[in-house]
């Protein structure tokens, strides 16, 4: 077990219920920007053109783009964070062996700062630097009192969220008739859209209502900009 593993120290249920909750809320986000970027383009492209089959491709083709983007960006962005945090405590590690008096003094400063006496302090440092230096500097001076998440786990969770929202607007667009195909797609975007904002929200313990209204009006400006955009297109090229 390296020092990196052993500043993460053994699971419990509050480490192990943040990760499922961060897991979750990464989740509808990214189910989020399925529904709504893949619902902009394809309702873009029917404001230029009823053709079923340019929908079906315009659908699939930004599904595929943005999943594989937001696989490729959540898979950066996790093992960056990764690498700066595994730098840090590398530095703290070489901190501790080169001045360990001056670390414990450091600790229980950070320790008074946040309200202990001075006695008490000093005795909570001692006490956590003989269990695990490394940890306790990783805890209160780095923040570092969390999982780290996979990178890979990562990218696919985003990769499948993505995928799986975006399922709504393609479904409701090509299974719908010609008439029926905007106003039909619109519901379904705003209702999934809604109901991810409200979940998102219950996780992070915010108003479920502001979220889903918010998630809802932002859906019905990113519909609304690309169906007039692709409209004006559409009658250009015809020109």
């Amino acid at each position: 077990m390296t020092d990196e593993d052993r500043a993460d120290g053994p699971p419990d249920a509050r480490h192990r219920l943040g990760s499922l909750l961060n897991g979750l809320r990464a989740t509808v986000l990214g189910a989020n920007d399925g529904i709504v970027s893949t619902a902009g383009l394809v309702v873009g492209v029917a404001g230029a053109t009823p053709h079923r089959g340019a929908l079906l491709v315009a659908g699939i083709a930004g599904t595929l783009a943005g999943a594989l983007s937001m696989a490729a960006g959540e898979y950066v962005s996790v093992s960056t964070q990764r690498d700066t945090e595994r730098a840090a405590l590398a530095r703290e590690r070489r901190e501790l062996a080169a001045d360990p008096a001056g670390e414990l003094e450091e600790l229980a400063g950070m320790y008074r700062d946040r309200g202990l006496s001075e006695e008490l302090s000093h005795r909570v440092a001692r006490e956590l630097t003989e269990h695990d230096a490394l940890r306790a500097h990783a805890e209160v001076e780095l923040g570092l009192d969390r999982y780290r998440v996979d990178p890979w786990q990562a990218a696919f969770a985003s990769l499948f969220s993505f995928v799986l929202g975006a399922l709504v607007p393609l479904a409701a667009m090509l299974l719908s008739s010609d008439a029926w195909r905007l106003p039909v797609t619109v519901a379904a975007v705003l209702a999934a859209t809604g109901a991810l904002g409200a979940v998102s929200a219950r996780l992070g313990g915010a108003l479920p209502l502001r979220a889903a209204l918010r998630c809802v009006v932002g859906g019905s400006f990113a519909m609304l900009i690309t169906y007039l955009v692709g409209t004006l297109v559409g009658a250009f090229t015809s020109l």
